[in-house]
C-alpha cells in the first residue's frame, strides 16, 4: 500500500463486537470517508485486508514520526 497524505494511523482500543476482524492494541490505517465519518464510522483496513467500516469509538489516531510512519505503511 503506498502512502497517501490522507492516511491515518489508528489503534483499536476495543474489539469485543469484531474479535475475528480486529486485534486490541494493534496500528491500522484509516481510510478517509466523509460519509462514514458522519455517521460516526471510520474506514479502516482490518486484518482480511480489506476496508470496512467500523464504529469510530473502537479506536484512537496516533501520532508517529514521519519515518515510522512511512516504515509501517511500506510494510502493508
Amino acid at each position: 500500500m503506498n502512502e497517501s497524505p490522507h492516511q491515518r494511523l489508528v489503534v483499536c482500543v476495543d474489539n469485543a463486537d469484531y474479535p475475528a476482524a480486529l486485534e486490541k492494541r494493534k496500528i491500522y490505517v484509516a481510510i478517509p470517508d466523509s460519509d462514514a465519518d458522519r455517521e460516526g464510522l471510520l474506514r479502516v483496513v482490518d486484518e482480511s485486508g480489506e476496508d470496512y467500516l467500523y464504529p469510530r469509538d473502537l479506536f484512537r489516531p496516533i501520532e508517529l514520526p514521519q519515518a515510522l510512519k512511512a516504515a509501517i505503511l511500506a510494510t502493508l
